[in-house]
């Protein structure tokens, strides 16, 4: 067997789908370690990396911005305004967001017309000189450097977590295939802990090496230019793209083995045939192709939903209710470090139930108990100098949010967003979503200040309504994905593109019986 890792084989019971494709006899296969590597090595690279980027910038905040000071001085002999050095400091920061929608729309692309896997590595290039510059941005005295670096590693960003789940989405068996994509969202939960750790004082989050901190996320691209190379294309992009049956069959016995490789080469081929040879569609003809309508509208609800739901208020007051729980200023990084392990922790559960609780009752049930969380933090935050203890109760409530997060809306996303879309509508489709999520993610950036100031404490109002509403929806519309292949599941989109008119191919068969 090969690497002592082939799977073995159970024969699944089903009714036959109204696509006309039966999913009895389907093989469920355990993944080999040519699978598993490939899944890790594309992580590094992709979610550690956005997720390491994230957390890295918040430790060296007062030793940049006294760098920024130290400059201006030395080149102008005045002291820098306060306004503009908030303004520098700003754009430093959300320039990372500029370059992430930009890189989404460049990432669609690139992966249609050189692959999937090419587009990763030649990503990583982005991302070593975005090192480089934030890297010599002390010694060469400008800190226009870290605007430029800073919007590299964000271009970075954009690209990879573009092509990434549409790499592990076409690669992971049905049977695997949800926590193959989860796997994105556990590094990149991974990603922000070990930044978290590394931005510590005791590691490179002293003053003299902020310079040596921002330029670490050079070592990922590194490790995945070394180590992606050991793994082949998508074998969906090689057959119904390229149409290179050859080096398809090749990379599926890489990933599943000679005995286990023909039930996925079974299923690339008939979407193959259902695609009948339709070109990759760009973004405007998704938009007019009412075949994935409903599809579309669904990931821009998901991933609108991710940014409004409260995530970013959590960690806003994360700061205030420790503060108010008695922990000490200087322990509080320390502290905060939970909060990125109920991250990790909760992404590798999702990992563990999304193939078998399904993708709908994770995504709902986490956006219900955040609803939740919502009410209780209300409460406890506006009550919080009434007892000693009530603090406690708001770091409970903010340590759950963030469970209840991971749990569903957080892991699944991106999982729905592959699976809700063939071969020539994916690459389109996470452009679509990668831009919504990245322009709401500066919008809320933007507006949430504004927010906070405006309603306190009872802002998460406001996120409970946003929570419930997206839970509802998802409820209504979204069909469950789990074991179904991605031309079942265009199939149950059909009803609510085509309304009571559709007829799938089953009906039609019967109605000529």
């Amino acid at each position: 067997m090969e690497e002592g890792m082939e799977a073995t084989s159970m024969i699944s019971q089903g009714k036959t789908h109204s696509s006309g494709y039966s999913p009895v006899a389907a093989v469920s296969v355990v993944p080999t370690r040519k699978l598993f590597g490939a899944v890790c090595a594309v992580g590094i690279g992709g979610a550690f990396q956005y997720g390491y980027n994230l957390s890295t910038i918040n430790a060296p905040t007062p030793y940049i911005q006294k760098f920024i000071n130290e400059t201006w001085y030395s080149r102008y002999h005045t002291q820098l305004d306060e306004g503009l050095l908030t303004l520098i400091w700003s754009v430093i920061v959300s320039v990372f967001t500029l370059g992430g929608l930009i890189g989404t729309v460049i990432g669609g692309y690139a992966a249609s017309m050189i692959g999937r896997k090419q587009s990763l590595l030649v990503n990583n290039i982005v991302a070593i000189l975005a090192a480089l510059f934030m890297g010599i941005s002390r010694s060469a005295g400008l800190f226009e450097l870290l605007i430029v670096g800073r919007f590299l590693i964000g271009l970075n960003a954009g690209i990879s977590m573009c092509v990434q789940p549409l790499y592990l989405g076409e690669i992971a068996p049905r049977r695997i295939r949800g926590i193959t994509t989860v796997g994105i969202n556990i590094f990149l939960t991974g990603g922000i802990l070990i930044g978290q750790i590394v931005g510590l004082r005791e590691m490179l989050g002293a003053e003299k090496y902020w310079p040596l901190l921002l330029a670490t996320c050079a070592i990922p691209a590194l490790i995945q230019l070394i180590s992606l190379p050991c793994f082949p294309e998508s074998p969906r992009y090689l057959l119904i793209d390229k149409k290179d049956e050859y080096r398809c069959q090749k990379a599926l016995k890489s990933f599943y083995g000679s005995l286990h490789y023909k039930i996925e080469m079974d299923d690339i081929e008939k979407e193959s045939r259902a695609l009948n040879g339709e070109k990759q569609k760009t973004v405007v003809e998704l938009f007019f192709d009412r075949m994935v309508k409903w599809q579309l509208i669904c990931i821009i609800v998901m991933n609108i939903g991710q940014q409004l739901c409260g995530i970013n208020a959590i960690y806003f007051y994360a700061h205030y209710v420790f503060k108010k729980a008695g922990i000490p200023e200087e322990n509080i990084p320390y502290v905060t470090l939970g909060t990125g392990v109920c991250e990790c922790i909760t992404a590798l559960t999702c990992g563990l139930l999304i193939d078998r609780a399904g993708r709908r009752v994770l995504i709902i049930g986490g956006y219900s108990l955040m609803a939740f969380w919502c009410i209780m933090l209300t409460i406890t935050l506006t009550y919080q100098e009434a007892h000693s203890w009530v603090p406690y109760l708001s770091m409970t409530g903010v340590l759950a949010f963030i469970l209840s997060f991971g749990l569903g809306p957080g892991g699944a996303t991106n999982t729905l967003t592959a699976e809700f879309f063939t071969q020539s509508t994916r690459a389109g489709a996470f452009i679509v979503a990668g831009s919504v999520n990245w322009t709401s993610f500066f919008v809320v950036g933007m507006v949430f200040p504004f927010i906070v100031n405006g309603l306190n404490q009872f802002c998460f109002l406001f996120f409970m309504a946003v929570c419930l509403a997206i839970a509802i929806f998802i409820y209504c519309v979204v069909p469950e994905t789990k074991n179904k292949s991605f031309l079942d599941i265009k199939e149950d989109f059909q009803k609510l593109n085509y309304g009571q008119w559709y007829k799938s191919p089953q009906d039609l068969a019967e109605a000529e019986m």
